[in-house]
C-alpha cells in the first residue's frame, strides 16, 4: 500500500516522460482503419473529461480524511488521464480523421459520473472502465501493424497498470471501513456493475475487440479473471482475514 505523497511523486515524475516517437509515420491499412476508427474516437473523446465533477467529490471526500496530499494526487492523476485521451487525438489528426464530440456510450458514462456524489462509486467505476481499457488496447495493439499506433497502445497500458493500482489501493481503503458483515454485499453488488459495464464496452468496441483475437467468450473471462486479480482481491482478503 502507497500513501498518496508517493503516488504524487509517482505522477509528477511520469508526467516528464515521453515515450512516443512521434517522428513515425502514420501507417495504417484502410481495412484497419475501418476496424478502428469508430472505437478510437470514442476513447479520445472519453479521457477528455475536464475532471471538475471528480475534483468536487474528491475534496468532499477530502475533508473527512486526514490526507494533505490526496487532492494535488488527484489532480495529476486526472491530468495523465487527459493525457491518455490527447494521444489518440493526435493520432487522429495524424491520419486525417475528425475527432468527435458526442458518442453514445460515452454521454451514458458522463450521465452517470454527473449523478455519482460518492468517491467509491466513482472509484469502483474508473477500474472497471480502466480494466477494459487494457484489453481494448492490447486488442487494438494486436489489430494493427502501425507501428505509431503501437507505440500508443504500449505508453496507454503502461500508464493504466499504474492508474489501477493507485485506484484500487483506495479502494481497499472503502471496502475495509465497512461493517464485516456488510462486505459479502458490497462485493456482489461491484461484481454485478463490473459485469454489466464490461458488456456495455464490449457493445461499444466489439469490432477491435474481435480484430484483436477477443470474441465475446473469450472478452468475457478475460474481464472476469481481471475482475478477479483488482476487486475480487478485497473480498478474498475479508476470507483470510486479512482486511
Amino acid at each position: 500500500m502507497h500513501d498518496s505523497s508517493e503516488w504524487y511523486n509517482y505522477f509528477m515524475q511520469n508526467s516528464r516522460h515521453q515515450r512516443i516517437n512521434w517522428n513515425l509515420a502514420p501507417l495504417i491499412s484502410s481495412s484497419e482503419r475501418s476496424t478502428i476508427l469508430s472505437s478510437l474516437q470514442a476513447l479520445q473523446l472519453g479521457e477528455t473529461s475536464d475532471g471538475k465533477n471528480l475534483m468536487h467529490t474528491t475534496r468532499k471526500y477530502t475533508a473527512t480524511i486526514e490526507d494533505p496530499f490526496y487532492i494535488d494526487t488527484m489532480e495529476l492523476f486526472i491530468q495523465e488521464k487527459k493525457k491518455h485521451g490527447h494521444q489518440p487525438g493526435l493520432y487522429l489528426d495524424r491520419i486525417g480523421e475528425t475527432r468527435i464530440r458526442h458518442n453514445w456510450g460515452d454521454s451514458l458514462f458522463r450521465t452517470i459520473r454527473h449523478l455519482n456524489n460518492s468517491m467509491e462509486g466513482w472509484t469502483l467505476a474508473v477500474i472497471t472502465v480502466k480494466r477494459a481499457a487494457q484489453l481494448f488496447y492490447q486488442s487494438l495493439k494486436q489489430a494493427t501493424h502501425c507501428p505509431l499506433l503501437r507505440e500508443i497502445c504500449t505508453d496507454i497500458l503502461a500508464g493504466e497498470a499504474a492508474h489501477i493500482q493507485f485506484l484500487l489501493e483506495r479502494m481497499q481503503v472503502f471496502f475495509q471501513c465497512k461493517k464485516t458483515f456488510a462486505r459479502k454485499g458490497y462485493y456482489y453488488s461491484y461484481l454485478l456493475f463490473f459485469q454489466c459495464t464490461s458488456w456495455v464496452i464490449w457493445l461499444t468496441h466489439r469490432k477491435v475487440f474481435r480484430a484483436g483475437k477477443n470474441g465475446f467468450i473469450t472478452y468475457h473471462h478475460k474481464m472476469i479473471g481481471k475482475f478477479a486479480r483488482t476487486l475480487g482481491c478485497l473480498q478474498m482478503a475479508t476470507i483470510t482475514g486479512l482486511a
